[in-house]
């Protein structure tokens, strides 16, 4: 089978996702055409260089919908001969958009492919496409619906997380990615974004709170309690797919959990040919990539499991990974990984993750990919392993290796 090799990977600053964030008047098909243009230019890719670009966003209506990747091609400076797909695995379709590149190489349909994702969580509310199985009584009473944070939630109470664990990750989270822009390990990746008169609008992660500590998240209040205990009483319904749990422990908040917020990021890939054709040299190859469905209601366990079967079907163990990055959708996703295989903390999210930049949904895939890339050359190792959980009960993975 042919080789698939990641030859650039590249972000934008990520923007708080509110009116008064830095990209709020950014729309997502500027967003995403500013991304392309810059792949584009660092790489020369001039004509129809690439065969598709495979875009990831979750929410697609108004104006992140009506296949956003072709709009976005449309909006950049890429050949209008390259066509677009937009496509959506919830929280990891900026990975899924990669893997599914990825793999079209590797079976030979295509030279290379340009995939990553983008989410304006500001401009387009999470949640406003709806969705079958919240909004369709029907289905939601068969798979035990509870939202997301309940499902964290239930996660800290079967798995025995405390709210004190939960906070220290939030506060670890913090200080390594203040550390790592300080040292400026996203150099290489971050982009800076640019009004249309060329001047910066966003440089770097907007979101942080490198000053957060245990005091200050000890005076948050449980985000999910209310939704819980009261109408509509979704521990109730939680209880009821798990019996052996006499209450929910409610140990999630806005600050070890992941940011709302703007931002975007595209990966180039291809086979070997197309890197000789356009005198680039590749920096890693995707070893593997799996997905798996899981329990809906618990929801967000899906790292452990997809982890499990992409390290089988790769004939690998847990200890020939060098580097982890698990998404931060909540603190206790994180926690259960590293409880799982016992991990050791310092080769997970080594740069921080999610709830300290946040998680613009259809982009955090391609982010964290970009980011075990660019550690991996930092610390000079071989082999990194990204992972997500994702909504409705499902879970992603990709292997990457140092070429």
């Amino acid at each position: 089978m042919t080789e698939a090799y990641i030859y650039d990977a590249l972000r934008t600053p990520r923007g708080k996702g509110r009116k008064d964030g830095a990209l709020h008047e950014v729309t997502s098909v500027r967003l995403s055409a500013l991304t392309l243009n810059a792949l584009k230019e660092r790489n020369n890719l001039e004509g129809h260089a690439v065969e598709d670009v495979i875009w990831g966003n979750v929410t697609q209506v108004m104006e992140q919908g009506g296949c956003l990747a072709r709009s976005a091609v449309l909006a950049s400076d890429l050949d209008e001969s390259i066509p677009g797909l937009a496509i959506n695995r919830f929280c990891a379709s900026g990975m899924e958009a990669v893997n599914l590149a990825a793999n079209q190489v590797r079976g030979g349909a295509g030279d290379a492919y340009i995939a990553g994702g983008v989410e304006m969580m500001g401009r387009v509310a999470m949640g406003s496409d709806g969705a079958a199985i919240a909004v369709d009584p029907s289905l939601a009473m068969e798979t035990y619906f509870v939202p997301q944070g309940i499902s964290a939630d239930i996660i800290a109470t079967e798995y025995g997380f405390t709210r004190d664990q939960a906070d220290a990750l939030a506060v670890e989270s913090q200080k390594r990615a203040a550390k790592a822009w300080e040292e400026n390990r996203f150099e290489k990746s971050v982009i800076t974004v640019r009004d249309q008169n060329g001047l910066a609008i966003l440089d770097r992660d907007e979101y942080m709170r490198p000053q957060t500590d245990m005091q200050s998240l000890g005076a948050l209040n449980p985000s999910f309690q209310m939704m819980g205990e009261q109408m509509p009483g979704f521990d109730k319904v939680a209880m009821l797919k798990y019996p052996h749990l006499e209450r929910i422990n409610h140990i999630h908040h806005a600050g070890n959990s992941s940011g709302i917020v703007d931002g975007a990021a595209a990966v180039l890939i291809g086979n070997k040919e197309f890197g000789e054709k356009h005198g680039l040299k590749p920096r890693a190859r995707i070893r593997s990539t799996a997905k798996i469905g899981t329990d809906p209601t618990i929801m967000l366990t899906g790292p452990v499991p997809v982890t499990e079967k992409i390290l089988a079907e790769s004939g690998m163990a847990f200890s020939d990974i060098d580097l982890f990055e698990v998404n931060e959708a909540f603190a206790s996703v994180v926690l259960r990984f590293m409880q799982a295989f016992d991990a050791d903390p310092d080769k997970v999210n080594v740069n921080g993750g999610s709830i300290a930049m946040g998680h613009p949904l259809g982009a955090t895939g391609a982010i964290i990919i970009g980011t075990l890339l660019d550690e991996l050359e930092r610390q000079d190792k071989q082999v990194g392993l990204a992972t997500l959980c994702i909504a409705s009960g499902m879970g992603a993975a990709t292997i990457i290796e140092r070429v």
